[in-house]
């Protein structure tokens, strides 16, 4: 698996599909809203200037809510991920 550096989170970006009444399906990159991903797996965190390391605030296993164009997005295995800071993360879903 992908290993995150920094302040860096790997997600796996969930589908969100819409069927309309009419009954088209509309993928989720015609919609303009933020997307939602689960974290795979999280670095170590950011360092500040002053050399103290700020522990990141998600952790593996959490859904997220990020914004529409963060991010990198690499394959791995056959598999595609993306990669994002952890402050392109705008909420944790409980």
């Amino acid at each position: 698996m992908l290993k995150p550096l920094g302040d860096r989170v790997i997600l796996e970006v969930q589908k969100e599909e819409e069927q309309t009444v009419g009954g088209i399906v509309l993928a989720s990159n015609a919609k303009e809203k933020p997307q939602t991903g689960k974290v795979l797996a999280v670095g170590t965190g950011r360092v500040l200037d002053n050399g103290e390391k700020v522990v990141p605030s998600v952790k593996e296993g959490d859904t997220v809510v990020f914004d529409k164009y963060a991010g990198t997005e690499v394959s791995y295995e056959g598999e595609k991920y993306l990669v994002v800071r952890e402050n392109d993360i705008v909420a944790v879903v409980e």
